[in-house]
């Protein structure tokens, strides 16, 4: 099965030049795993995803593994240290050269993907343009589809 087939084809995409606060809140409101980063051409240069905006050392925050964001949440309100975070954008921490598949990939080549980059989403591309995305989640329910008896419809 082609990973067009179970592709989603309503995402969000952000700029490099996006504040991060303005990511994490397009995350939130969409439930993404990640945003591709689009340049001007609209073509696909990286990716923000949940563990970029948890796990890096760009936001100036030196905690030992596990407490950043327990230390985030602690900083005070006017310090140098929140000012600093919040005049970061994407394009400090975003992933570049994001794992993607073309159009013509199988559902079998995006897990070998996901599996081997230790990534949950990927986009879906076609000329460098992102057409779609596909996380686990779009991948359990195509499994979900198939394995459920025929003739059996979805409630909601």
């Amino acid at each position: 099965m082609l990973a067009t087939k179970v592709m989603r084809r309503s995402f969000e995409t952000i700029k490099p030049a996006t504040p991060l606060v303005e990511a994490a809140r397009v995350l939130l409101q969409t439930n993404q795993r990640g945003l591709p980063v689009l340049d001007d051409d609209g073509d696909l240069i990286g990716i923000l995803s949940e563990g970029d905006l948890l796990h890096r050392d760009e936001l100036g925050v030196k905690s030992p593994a596990g407490n950043w964001l327990e230390e985030v949440l602690g900083i005070e309100e006017d310090t140098p240290a929140r000012r600093r975070m919040r005049a970061l954008s994407v394009a400090a921490i975003m992933t570049r050269h994001p794992a993607c598949v073309d159009e013509h990939a199988t559902v079998d080549d995006v897990v070998a993907l996901m599996d081997r980059r230790k990534v949950a989403q990927v986009p879906v591309v076609r000329a460098e343009k992102v057409i779609g995305m596909i996380s686990r989640f779009e991948l359990l329910e195509a499994l979900e589809r198939k394995l459920r008896p025929f003739g059996e419809r979805r409630s909601g």
